[in-house]
């Protein structure tokens, strides 16, 4: 099928408005002309427009002098799209492919008022035998779910007065960036739990997949975690993380 055409001068200064998202803050003329792959002399018009639609604000001068910022509009548009995003609507359709990719079982797992509780799965093509019904409630000690939230979400964790897994297991989830579990609460049971944040920086679900021990790879760089990490930190994106 044929891309539909567009037009090219938006498309042009739309990477002056990407390379000010992708920095995060206010850019001198210069350097975010370089950013986007133009001169001085093109970004300027237009960062002149943006200015006017309230994409863009500029700090401490005018003309060309003063350094470029995302504007009102921006932040606006960033809210609205936050406010549309439901980080389990999200997650839907993605542990549905993970399933097929990963052959194993995979499921979403958010903060309820008694812990880490399953709200969404996806089988795989290998039934595993352990309860991942809707309403399941981890174990914080001993499944991975539960140990990716009592990670993060510390505090929250420890007033429920559950048994919590012990420093050096914290620290080794903050180290590899998710949580394992091998031959767990179940034995010849393993999962693998990745964490999704939000724009706040807060651990808003676990992606976790669990299979039969004998064929699921808990290594941090084999491909099942490795795929699992990278889908949970492309939503995290999504929800301006």
């Amino acid at each position: 099928m044929k891309e539909p055409r567009g037009i090219q001068s938006i498309e042009v200064g739309g990477q002056l408005l990407l390379a000010l998202a992708h920095h995060g803050r206010p850019m001198a003329l210069k350097d975010l002309a370089r950013e986007a792959g133009m001169t001085p002399a093109k970004a300027h018009p237009y960062l002149v427009s943006f200015i006017k639609l309230g994409l863009v604000e500029q700090d401490g001068g005018s003309g060309r002098s003063g350094d470029y910022g995302l504007g009102p509009l921006a932040l606006q548009l960033g809210l609205i799209s936050l406010q549309q995003y439901d980080p389990v609507r999200l997650a839907t359709p993605v542990i549905e492919e993970l399933a097929l990719q990963l052959g194993h079982t995979v499921a979403i797992a958010v903060w309820g008022t008694r812990g880490p509780t399953i709200v969404r799965v996806a089988e795989g093509p290998t039934p595993v035998h352990v309860s991942m019904r809707h309403g399941t409630v981890m174990s914080l000690a001993g499944t991975a779910s539960g140990r990716l939230f009592a990670a993060w979400r510390g505090a929250e964790a420890a007033a429920l007065g559950e048994p919590l897994p012990d420093a050096a297991a914290i620290a080794a989830v903050h180290e590899a960036g998710l949580a394992t579990s091998r031959d767990g609460v179940v034995l010849g049971v393993s999962a693998a739990a990745a964490p999704v944040f939000d724009a706040a920086g807060r651990l808003v679900l676990a992606l976790t997949a669990i299979g039969t021990s004998t064929g699921f790879d808990t290594a941090p760089t084999g491909a099942l975690v490795i795929t699992l990490r990278d889908a949970a930190s492309r939503l995290s994106r999504r929800l301006g993380h």
